[in-house]
Order: structure tokens, then C-alpha cells, then sequence
């Protein structure tokens, strides 16, 4: 019999998977333990093992599907030997007949509305079948997939268009106030290429999206002399050895500073605002493929040493894919700095559910004047901080930051 593979769960709130890509192809030999492709969830990619020995008999889930947890992958078995089974009628989008697609097609409209609106589920559709769906003007909306877990496959949209085709008039009448959304609608020019948005990228668009379009978000920006947090740093290399980045300094000044305005750590929970009792520091960590927030931990609680040695941990192993799922999640403010590329000012969006996110800024030379008129250099940063305007108010973000900015002129304040 042979076995199948699972899109596995790797989180408590993991609902679906990207895969991402096959490692092993249908015929390659398969042994326990060995990896036979890579999925993405929420923004990490992971490996998946087989749990068998034998033969990559079938790939059901293709490259850039999103499959529900436990929803199928692909079958491992011996050579030669049939897959499915028993377990035939949740088979993959290529082993379902015409026949069935078409039956599928002839459910009527206001039944299989019905069952969508009963289970609350969204539509679950292969990216070939949307195409095709988009090509010939096919509504799915109300299609019975025939697919894995419901998934409407391109047999479907073939048989659903048959059946339009061959329907009375009246018909396409009604559906056409519910047209197939178009896809791939932008004119390319010569050189253009098309890259799927797909892994992380795809999940940091739906978020940052979702964060700008459902929270009213205000920038306030300060200017903060850091002249004496340089010299500080300096110090702190000449006595301890130890070379602590501006942004350790800042972590643990925020992390203080936000012990010290509990108002800012607040969540909106539907109806209900959320008092949160943990200071967990997201610290933004920029990868090639989109940007990741890991985070530390009841971050007002560790030292300077222990704060910096889990920034850079969790820094490095973000960017090498090896952050535990666990690991970016559970923010309660976000960090994220953007000085090392010379950024001067920029309106960072809030990492949900947080309320605010502090945007750090470069560290620029200026010029000013002292009580006797006298020109004198200073080194100055400024800090954007983007509050969630249904829980904050700019008097009070802007006494944090103003606290915030007293520490980090009074660097020693910081430790104390």
C-alpha cells in the first residue's frame, strides 16, 4: 500500500503551506529521513522528510500550490504499485476524471454557494485552474472543486465552461454579475520578466497590506543627540572589550523605556483591548527574499550582555533559515532599523498585532550652536515611531519617545 505525504503542521496557528520545491521527482528512491521537497510557511521555509522507504510514486501538490494542513502532497510506495487507494476520492487535482469534473460543474449554483457560506472556507483553487478560468470568463465562486480538500483543478473550469457554453442564455446572464477576477492583466514590454509572487515575499505583501489598510497609522518623528551614546560605546569597547552595536543601545534603552510606558503595549482584539504584560521586543531582520521579525523575549529583563548576544543570534539565524517558529512570533512592539543604509527619516508599518513599531535612523554629523554662540559638532539620529491611531495618541507616543530620546542622550541612564 502506498504511503501518503501530509502537508505537516509546524505551528499551532499554521493553517496551509507553499511548496516551495521538490527535491526528489516521481521514480527518484526515497529512504526515511531523506528530504523530499521544501514548503514555506508564514515567512520560513522548511524541510519535509519522508517517513517511508521506497519510490516517489506520485507528485500531487505542485510548485507554487498552497495546501492545507494534512492536505496531501504526494505518495511513497514500491514501484510500480498503484496510489490512492482507499483513500482515492481526496486524491490530487490530476487523477480526477472529466466525468467527475463535470458532474462536479452541473451542481446548481445556490447549492454549492450554500456549502461555501455553512463551512466559512475560502475558495480553494490551483493556480492553473485560476488562469484558465480567467481566459475563458468561468465565475468559480460557485464551483465544487474535485480536487484534494475541495481545491477547484483546470477540469473543473474546462467542464464548468462546457457546461456554460451549453446552458440557456438566462444563465451566463446570471453569472455574469459575479465576473472571474483578471489576473496577469499588466501589458509586458520587451526584457520584462515574471517572477510568481510566492514564500516570503507573497506572505510580507498580504500582511503589509493588511497593516496599512486596516490600521489609521501616524509617524511622529524625533531628533535625538547622540553624541554622548557614541562616546558611551566607545567606553564600553575601551574597558569591557566588548563592541555592543547602536542598536544594542537602543534595544535595551526601548526595552526600558517601554517598562516605563506600559500604554504602549496594547493590542486590538476585535472589540477588546489587549493589556499586554511582556515587553518582546520584534526586531526587524531584512533577507533577500522579504523581511523577517524575530523576537526577544521579555526584553526589558535582560542585560546588556545577554540582550545584544540574542540579537545577534536570532539575527544570524534568521538570515541562514533556521529560526523556530515560535521564534517570530508573540511581539508586543517592533524595532526596526534602517540607519546602516543611511535612512534619515521613513514610515515604518506596525507589525500587527502590535500597536506601534520605532523606526531608528541614521546617525548624520551637525552643526549648532552652544549658550555663548559659540558653532560646535554633534552626532544626531532621529527615531520615527508609527502609532496604531485606534489605541494611541500622539501626546502619548510622543512622551514615550521623548523618554526614550532622554536615555539615549543620557547614555549611562540606560544600564542604571
Amino acid at each position: 500500500m502506498a504511503f501518503e505525504v501530509l502537508m505537516p503542521q509546524l505551528g499551532l496557528t499554521m493553517e496551509e503551506g507553499t511548496v516551495s520545491q521538490w527535491i526528489k521527482h516521481e521514480g527518484d528512491e526515497v529512504k526515511t529521513g531523506d528530504v523530499i521537497l521544501e514548503i514555506t510557511t508564514d515567512k520560513l521555509t522548511n524541510e519535509v522528510t519522508s517517513e517511508h522507504d521506497g519510490v516517489l510514486l506520485k507528485i500531487v501538490a505542485q510548485e507554487g500550490e498552497d495546501i492545507p494542513v494534512k492536505g496531501l502532497l504526494a505518495y511513497i510506495g514500491q514501484p510500480g504499485e498503484a496510489v490512492g487507494g482507499a483513500s482515492a476520492p481526496a486524491a490530487a487535482d490530476s487523477v480526477a476524471s472529466a466525468a467527475e469534473a463535470a458532474a462536479v460543474a452541473a451542481v446548481p449554483a445556490a447549492a454549492a454557494v450554500s456549502v461555501a457560506a455553512a463551512n466559512g472556507a475560502r475558495i480553494r483553487i490551483s493556480p492553473l485552474a485560476r488562469k484558465t478560468a480567467a481566459k475563458l470568463g468561468v465565475d468559480y465562486s460557485n464551483i465544487a472543486g474535485s480536487g484534494s480538500f475541495g481545491r477547484i483543478t483546470q477540469k473543473d473550469i474546462l467542464a464548468a465552461a462546457e457546461a456554460q457554453k451549453n446552458a440557456p442564455a438566462a444563465a451566463p446572464a446570471a453569472a455574469a454579475s459575479a465576473p472571474a477576477p483578471k489576473a496577469g492583466s499588466l501589458e509586458l514590454m520587451e526584457g520584462d520578466t515574471v517572477i510568481k509572487l510566492a514564500g516570503m515575499r507573497k506572505v510580507v505583501s498580504q500582511r503589509m497590506w493588511a497593516s496599512h489598510n486596516e490600521i489609521p497609522p501616524v509617524t511622529q518623528n524625533i531628533k535625538v543627540d547622540v553624541t554622548a551614546l557614541m562616546k558611551f560605546r566607545k567606553m564600553l569597547l575601551a574597558e569591557t572589550g566588548k563592541k555592543y552595536s547602536v542598536n544594542d543601545l537602543v534595544l535595551k534603552a526601548t526595552a526600558k523605556c517601554l517598562r516605563q510606558h506600559p500604554e504602549m503595549l496594547v493590542s486590538l482584539d476585535g472589540d477588546q483591548i489587549i493589556q499586554r504584560a511582556h515587553v518582546n521586543l520584534g526586531m526587524a531582520v531584512a533577507l533577500d527574499a522579504g523581511l523577517i521579525v524575530p523576537v526577544i523575549r521579555d526584553a526589558d529583563k535582560l542585560s546588556l550582555d545577554a540582550l545584544s548576544a540574542a540579537a545577534k543570534d536570532l539575527a544570524s539565524r534568521a538570515k541562514e533559515n533556521k529560526l523556530g517558529a515560535d521564534e517570530y512570533k508573540g511581539s508586543t512592539f517592533t524595532v526596526s532599523n534602517l540607519g546602516m543604509f543611511g535612512i534619515e527619516t521613513f514610515t515604518p508599518i506596525i507589525n500587527q498585532p502590535d500597536a506601534a513599531i520605532l523606526g531608528v535612523c541614521a546617525i548624520h554629523d551637525e552643526l549648532d550652536l552652544d549658550g555663548e554662540g559659540k558653532l560646535f559638532k554633534k552626532q544626531v539620529m532621529r527615531l520615527s515611531c508609527t502609532l496604531d491611531h485606534r489605541l494611541l495618541d500622539g501626546s502619548v507616543v510622543a512622551k514615550f519617545e521623548m523618554d526614550l530620546r532622554d536615555l539615549l542622550e543620557k547614555p549611562m541612564s540606560i544600564l542604571l
